[in-house]
């Protein structure tokens, strides 16, 4: 079995729990994802099995949409309502309209700090370690890209909201740059991922009922069906005219997956390689 699975990930799952059950259910060792999901956080992981990892790095970088459920009047130190509690303010009453001006400003680019408690390596150690040690540091950050985003609903004690943005971006650390912004302490009580690039929720499966994408119809690239001459030269790796004008081309023999070359220059080389599938 080769190629990707989408799926829709429970709340409290780790995203090692989610690879180790499709291990368990094909009985290998060569599966991994395109991008981690918090255990608090549910909804779209990508999953690749087998030869379908050849395709992690085409299919990580993406835009993410997501929908975001805030509490209003406490942070805590992970930014998510499984921190500890470092403030906490009673009876705040959030305007509509101020809220989703703020919203609003966040659309485009911004330098965000990355939230201590992540997997980010900093000298060659991970920020929550450090975090769980309570030794100080400068945290890290990095240019994001909110592309949009729009207010769904507003009770008296939360908010919910959707938004996409760029690969990289934290929504606990964007709810806290809200809060910060509108002067009032907030923490993300609920998180679902929708969308990542062109995938979206609707075609993902549960782990009880996995579905397996093929190589050949997981990408959305051009595909050339090859004669015999072309497939030996493809085989080998050899270098070609770029003729098709796209910066990746997925090359078939008899509907399988030969090769993947990539654009350079006038010319596109081999990127990828299938074995016999």
């Amino acid at each position: 079995m080769n190629g990707i699975i989408l799926i829709d990930k429970e709340k409290g799952a780790t995203s090692r729990d989610v690879v180790n059950m499709v291990c368990k259910h094909f009985n290998t060792r060569k599966v991994g994802h395109t991008g981690t999901l918090d255990p608090l956080a549910t909804g779209l992981m990508i999953i690749c099995i087998n030869e379908g990892l050849k395709l992690v790095e085409l299919l990580t970088g993406h835009d993410k949409e997501y929908i975001a459920k805030v509490k209003i009047g406490v942070q805590t130190d992970t930014y998510d309502i499984t921190g500890k509690i470092m403030q906490e303010l009673q009876g705040i009453t959030l305007d509509k309209s101020l809220l989703i001006k703020t919203l609003s400003s966040f659309v485009g680019t911004y330098n965000q700090t990355v939230p201590k408690y992540s997997a980010v390596k900093l000298n060659g150690m991970k920020l929550y370690d450090y975090a769980r040690k309570n030794i100080d540091i400068q945290l890290p950050s990095h240019m994001v890209k909110i592309k949009n985003i729009k207010l769904i609903d507003l009770q008296k004690d939360n908010f919910t909201f959707k938004v996409t943005v760029s690969s990289g971006t934290y929504i606990r650390s964007l709810i806290n740059d809200i809060g910060e912004k509108l002067g009032i302490p907030m923490t993300m009580e609920e998180l679902r991922r929708t969308k990542i690039g062109d995938y979206s929720i609707q075609d993902a499966s549960s782990l009880d009922n996995i579905k397996v994408i093929p190589i050949i119809e997981a990408l959305k690239i051009k595909k050339i069906e090859v004669d015999d001459k072309l497939l030996k030269k493809i085989s080998n790796g050899v270098r070609l005219k770029d003729i098709y004008n796209e910066e990746f081309v997925m090359f078939i023999y008899q509907n399988r997956p030969v090769s993947i070359y990539k654009k350079n220059g006038d010319s596109i080389k081999s990127y990828r390689v299938f074995n016999q599938l």
